[in-house]
């Protein structure tokens, strides 16, 4: 991913914004929040006029009036340079383009997932996937209200692939709850086992696996790599 001058996820969504027409902040402000694109992109507001500051400063636009509507204190319209422009379409050209590696929230609950009691981690993802389940089926009435009027889709499809994204996860989550609850995940009647002699014996698993035959009445193979 390249160095940006400006890095900050707000400034690629002003950059968007202004490639459309010249705006003011509060006028890019209210319209990403009127099309969603918050939903899509981490955006931090109370930065959006520092943001601006900093892309001004580099040269990515520049102020082109300044306008007073009625009482209102005066606001300053902005427009996008060359400079900008060619920011936008590299750092649109590296997103679409470019896979970035993304580390997922639930990736990292998976990977100490030994740490609570399997009966414990099938709670919680069913708790998760209620909350999940729920998203996709708000997302999709979404879409099917957008379908209904005609808007075209190539405005929302960022929504589409975060659907995908959720689809993909709920499917995932339902498998392994199920299979967790089945004692069909290899290593579960070793970690079952281990949870039991803590609960019964006040040994941890860790000092558990110091002397696998005692506790376990095996060797493991997989602790020899």
């Amino acid at each position: 991913m390249a160095k940006r001058k400006v890095a900050n996820p707000l400034a690629f969504a002003v950059l968007g914004s202004l490639s459309e027409r010249p705006m003011h902040p509060y006028e890019i402000s209210t319209t990403l929040r009127s099309r969603g694109k918050d939903s899509s992109i981490k955006l931090n507001y109370g930065s959006l006029y520092s943001v601006v500051g900093a892309l001004e400063k580099h040269g990515f636009i520049e102020a082109q009036e300044t306008i007073r509507d009625g009482n209102r204190p005066e606001r300053t319209v902005y427009r996008l340079t060359a400079a900008g422009e060619a920011e936008f379409k590299d750092w649109l050209t590296e997103l679409l383009g470019s896979p970035a590696r993304e580390f997922h929230p639930l990736e990292a609950g998976l990977a100490y997932l030994p740490g609570l009691h399997p009966d414990r981690v099938v709670e919680l993802l069913e708790q998760r996937l209620v909350a999940v389940d729920a998203e996709i089926a708000q997302i999709t009435a979404a879409h099917e209200q957008m379908a209904s009027t005609n808007f075209p889709r190539i405005f929302w499809v960022e929504s589409e692939f975060r659907l995908a994204l959720l689809q993909a996860e709920s499917a995932y989550v339902h498998q392994l709850a199920e299979e967790i609850r089945a004692d069909a995940v290899s290593g579960l009647p070793f970690l079952r086992q281990a949870w039991k002699n803590s609960v019964e014996l006040g040994i941890a698993p860790a000092e558990q696996l110091k002397d696998p035959i005692k506790y376990f009445g095996q060797e493991f193979d997989w602790m020899k790599y």
